[in-house]
């Protein structure tokens, strides 16, 4: 009788912890999302065939598609500072990507493939002529695909702190798969995720990698990145799993010597690694064309935005 009361306790503790931590998903969901920064009421959707896609548009004259980095934290918000001074000249249009902001959040795997896809579509769709594109971080290989894959949707490329091509090619394997399983759990999942993606950890974040100056940083622009990494109900979790796993990744090598289009990296120099990366991109292919921005980091765009709208003017302007 003895291993069937042990059973039983083990089996009403085992459903105590499971009860808690959905609790705590839920409390840390609504505190999350409670002052809905990003306003959902705010945007236009496109309705690309795997959810829909929130962007905005602004202005007028040719355009220029803005991409946010790829991270769950991460929303078209990181475009706030440069949007309306790029709009007095071109029609902008910031995306959220899926997964990410105030699009939808599916529960599948998320792969380079999806977003490439989703970026020819976006322009093919809803921008509907060649553009040029300012993109952050992570994403910048998803713009790089796109180009090479059809040469007809983008213009000139201006890539801001691209992430690493080595760490780019890493491939998933049975350890990471491994991850993106557990992560995907319903409740264990999406507690392990919150313990991971919290308004700590972001702030974190930010003053380590984000922001070269430290008394530069917004609590507003944290709480924002806070809410975006748990709309949905926390779904977000699904592409931060993708991306742990290394499913978001690729090795984009074969298709940088197919590239012809104008391409700039600004890079911030306040990260050393920033440094490294671009060049490895010029490495491959000459015809890119470094910047630096001094006393910067991963967001130069965020952080000195007078001066990146100048770099912005001097490598777009129109050519002879």
């Amino acid at each position: 009788m003895s291993w069937k009361r042990n059973l039983g306790i083990f089996a009403v503790f085992t459903g105590s912890m499971i009860g808690t931590m959905h609790v705590i998903n839920r409390v840390i969901t609504y505190i999350a999302t409670a002052e809905n920064y990003l306003d959902k009421d705010s945007y236009e959707y496109y309705n690309w065939r795997f959810g829909k896609i929130a962007y905005k548009k602004k202005g007028n004259g040719s355009p220029i598609l803005l991409v946010h980095n790829l991270d769950v934290c991460s929303s078209s918000d990181e475009w706030k500072n440069i949007e309306k001074e790029l709009a007095k000249t071109n029609t902008v249009y910031s995306i959220d990507l899926l997964g990410c902001g105030c699009s939808d959040h599916p529960a599948f795997t998320y792969t380079n493939f999806l977003y490439v896809q989703l970026i020819t579509d976006f322009i093919k769709h809803v921008i509907g002529t060649k553009t040029d594109v300012i993109v952050s971080g992570d994403s910048s290989s998803f713009v790089l695909m796109a180009s090479a894959n059809d040469e007809t949707i983008i213009n000139r490329i201006i890539m801001i702190n691209p992430q690493n091509l080595i760490s780019l090619a890493k491939v998933p394997t049975k350890r990471t798969k491994l991850i993106k399983y557990l992560i995907f759990a319903p409740i264990i999942g999406t507690f392990i995720y919150n313990i991971k993606i919290n308004k700590r950890t972001i702030a974190h974040k930010f003053a380590s990698s984000y922001y070269y100056d430290q008394n530069a940083i917004s609590e507003k622009d944290i709480l924002t990145c806070f809410e975006s990494s748990h709309k949905d109900k926390g779904h977000s979790k699904y592409l931060y799993a993708c991306q742990k796993s290394r499913y978001t990744n690729a090795n984009i090598l074969f298709c940088l010597s197919k590239l012809n289009n104008s391409i700039f990296i600004i890079s911030g120099n306040g990260n050393p690694e920033n440094a490294l990366s671009a060049s490895q991109y010029q490495n491959h292919l000459p015809s890119i064309e470094i910047i630096e921005m001094n006393n910067a980091k991963q967001l130069p765009h965020v952080e000195k935005p007078d001066e990146f709208i100048e770099q912005v003017r001097i490598l777009f302007a129109d050519e002879e």
